[in-house]
């Protein structure tokens, strides 16, 4: 895949066995945002001051570039910014697909220790929210914060036990086969996208045009399907950390459209209600891409949150 968002650069970094491609913030000796398009392969030194930020997009035909379009050059002014395009998405290659998030959790450690960070703030959309949870409950030494955009791994079914066998055996089918579909079927894939969102005038096109360039990859969605066969049992969910995550004790943003109708918004209230540290932003006219529908009011939560994190003792 080749977009880069605006103010961003891309690195390859060997990690886990193969390559991952990783989305940095470009910054200016000013220390403002780069224009688009800059490539480099150096790597800047973190803020002493500032706590880098780890950006984990979503599954589906999902990557790098197109959860964090509009987020990672306003971020990158401040900070450090991580978003690698996760196993089996984008230009990440010769990876093995974790399945689990709790080793996609474990992959991610991995390339932190390749970038050198031993402390950052994860931030995770939808998949990639599931992931950050379970960075959190795994290895909260690695954290100082947690950012969950609509995140998955907090339902713990699919509703009736109809439904949930339903759904269990979908994920049972071809990946590829899947894929073939998706490649073939234009209206299928513009239909993905209007229900990912309450409007779909707000999305940037550059994403959507990413979106459906991922979609057309031979293994797109290989990744998810992974995931999903390693999350949805026939009886209920394996990743539903709703009984756990009363022990994350980190500073964490919960961020949710009221809208959303993929992941619903009950999970994220029943999280933030068992946390400590934890509080909710329900956003209205907001669908499940909360980061790209509802960007500004995302912008300013996060960093609201970033300062008070940064100012933390640590």
């Amino acid at each position: 895949m080749t977009l880069l968002p605006p103010g961003a650069r891309e690195t390859f970094v060997p990690a886990v066995g193969g390559r991952w491609r990783v989305l940095e913030g470009e910054r200016s000796p000013a220390g403002e945002p780069a224009g688009l398009g800059e490539r480099s392969l150096r790597r800047e030194p973190a803020s002493l001051e500032a706590t880098p930020i780890l950006l984990v997009h979503g599954g589906g035909y999902d990557a790098a570039a197109i959860s964090w379009y509009r987020l990672i050059g306003p971020l990158a002014a401040q900070r450090r910014v991580i978003a690698p395009d996760l196993p089996g998405c984008g230009g990440t290659t010769g990876v093995a697909l974790p399945g689990a998030p709790s080793a996609a959790a474990d992959q991610l450690v991995a390339l932190l220790d390749e970038l050198g960070l031993d402390r950052v703030v994860a931030c995770g959309v939808s998949m990639g929210g599931d992931i950050a949870l379970e960075l959190a409950l795994r290895h909260p030494a690695r954290l100082a914060g947690l950012v969950c955009i609509a995140p998955g791994g907090l339902m713990p079914s699919f509703g009736s036990a109809a439904m949930q066998r339903l759904m269990w055996l979908t994920t049972r089918a071809n990946d590829r086969g899947m894929a073939l579909i998706s490649r073939l079927s234009r209206p299928l894939l513009a239909r993905v996208v209007r229900d990912m969102v309450h409007d779909p005038a707000t999305l940037p096109p550059e994403a959507v045009a990413e979106f459906f360039a991922e979609a057309r990859r031979p293994d797109g969605g290989v990744a998810h399907g992974s995931y999903n066969r390693a999350t949805v049992g026939p009886r209920g969910m394996l990743n539903d950390k709703s009984g756990v995550v009363g022990s994350i004790h980190l500073p964490a943003l919960f961020f949710h459209g009221r809208q959303d109708g993929l992941v619903s918004i009950d999970g994220s209230r029943r999280a933030v209600a068992a946390m400590p540290n934890a509080r909710l932003v329900e956003v209205y006219a907001c669908g499940h891409w909360a980061q790209l529908e509802q960007h500004d009011r995302l912008l300013s939560e996060l960093t609201a949150f970033l300062a008070e994190v940064d100012a933390a003792p640590h």
